[in-house]
């Protein structure tokens, strides 16, 4: 498949474009700096300039799947958190469905279902996510939303724990590199369609781990 990624030179997108090469696919890094293109290229990838708060469709023209993983950073405002993780997210939807692009992966966040809980600082955060998770859900889309775990840059391990149900007790940190290769096997998994799973270190393989039923 040609798979744009959103955020692709961000920290999960730099560790997911080089593994949907691998894994066969045509990986599109979208970003919003062309100064980019340059490290996009070298991964693997076919760079492509996007703005989530401007021109944006014409990005995604061809491509048979979206990753986002775009997000407004931890030194921002949540003023760019609102246009970019909540905003930003639903125009990438609209844009698929739009253009007749079918298959979505979200990288929401770890109690985006819970957007009130503990540490109180991060509620805004989570609520844009969760915002933006809805709105996915509600649209025609093939998608498959993750929610992790606190992100490490640790090495891949090529397991994680995943949880299917709506509440759960958390689990270990994950690494950025495994969620990226997560991303790679969701894809390739038509039984994730639908369903919105919780990621953390772990000990099962991904491709088991993130089957339902498994």
């Amino acid at each position: 498949m040609q798979v744009a990624v959103i955020g692709a030179n961000g920290g999960i997108g730099r560790e997911l474009v080089p593994r949907l090469a691998d894994a066969g696919h045509d990986p599109i890094g979208i970003v919003r700096d062309e100064s980019q293109f340059d490290a996009i290229r070298e991964r693997g990838g076919e760079p492509r300039y996007g703005d989530l708060k401007g021109e944006f469709a014409p990005a995604l023209e061809g491509v048979d799947a979206v990753v986002f993983t775009a997000g407004s950073g931890g030194d921002t405002g949540w003023d760019k958190t609102l246009l970019i993780d909540l905003w930003g997210a639903r125009r990438s939807i609209d844009a698929c469905v739009d253009g007749d692009v079918d298959r979505y992966v979200m990288i929401s966040a770890y109690n985006a279902s819970e957007p009130l809980a503990e540490p109180e600082a991060l509620a805004p955060y989570r609520v844009a996510k969760r915002c933006a998770d809805d709105y996915l859900e509600q649209a025609p889309l093939d998608a498959t939303i993750l929610r992790p775990t606190t992100l490490t840059d640790e090495e891949g391990t090529g397991r994680v724990s995943a949880a299917f149900e709506y509440h759960d007790d958390g689990g270990p940190d994950i690494s950025r590199a495994d969620v990226a290769q997560t991303v790679v096997a969701c894809l390739d998994d038509e039984a994730t369609v639908g369903e919105t799973i919780r990621l953390f270190g772990g000990d099962t393989p991904i491709e088991q781990a993130i089957h339902p039923g498994d």
